[in-house]
């Protein structure tokens, strides 16, 4: 870990127009988000526009240009860094220059718990902590850029509503809240949703918060009921018998083994 070096992150937001001067090589990986607004930058020679949830992975030698029109708003998080866990992250896999990704909590949380730390005074700065964080958002972006290249066949709102669901099944999911939150009607949402997946809205809850509990059990020593509440069962008889329905035996059971 100590041969990743993160030389800035941060977070900017535009409201008056804004042109990077910078036209020379990146010497280093640059990621940069689109959080909100739009925008639009200069890769390569080639002039793009960049909206919402647009990522940009620019390697060394890249060139790269920022501009932002005096109407427009734009908001985004970026890091600069380098080193050999980052060139090994970078080549084992694929990664696209510019692609949208679902802006959920993971990784808008990594990148600003990792901007918070890099804000810190020097005599505060916990370098551990910050080299984790920024592993944990290189793993985190690249499973994202995965997930979406998986998606390609999928209905857009129905990757919105399985990155919901995820985020939301043990904190009382409601299958209104996940309709709303893709701007469709409740009886839309649960027809698409079942046609693409094969299973419901609940069935797909139910799993995470089964494999949830399955955690809890291996890994703590909570009571079985608080474990069916910690993970968004409505009471430990609910919990009990749909995790028998599952693994054909009693959660007790599955504890002892």
């Amino acid at each position: 870990m100590d041969d990743i070096f993160i030389r800035f992150c941060g977070f900017s937001y535009h409201t008056k127009g804004y042109h990077s001067q910078d036209t020379e090589p990146l010497t280093r990986y640059l990621f940069r988000l689109q959080t909100e607004g739009t925008s639009e930058i200069v890769f390569n020679n080639e002039r793009i526009a960049i909206k919402k949830g647009d990522l940009l992975l620019a390697k060394p030698g890249d060139t790269y240009e920022l501009k932002i029109a005096e109407n427009q708003r734009s908001g985004d998080y970026h890091v600069s860094i380098e080193g050999a866990w980052v060139d090994d992250w970078w080549n084992r896999s694929k990664k696209p220059s510019i692609s949208n990704i679902y802006l959920d909590d993971r990784i808008l949380g990594l990148w600003r718990h990792l901007t918070l730390e890099k804000r810190r005074p020097l005599s505060e700065e916990n370098n551990e902590l910050a080299l984790h964080l920024i592993q944990a958002l290189c793993l985190t972006l690249e499973r994202s850029l995965n997930e979406t290249a998986a998606d390609i066949n999928r209905p857009y709102a129905v990757t919105r509503m399985l990155r919901y669901i995820e985020e939301h099944a043990t904190l009382g999911l409601k299958v209104d809240d996940v309709a709303e939150h893709t701007g469709l009607s409740v009886s839309r949402a649960v027809h698409l949703f079942k046609q693409t997946i094969g299973k419901t809205m609940i069935e797909y809850a139910q799993d995470i918060r089964l494999s949830a509990a399955i955690d809890q059990m291996k890994y703590t020593t909570m009571t079985l009921e608080n474990i069916a509440e910690k993970c968004g069962f409505s009471s430990y008889a609910y919990f009990h018998r749909v995790f028998k329905k599952k693994y054909g035996m009693a959660p007790g059971k599955y504890r002892e083994r």
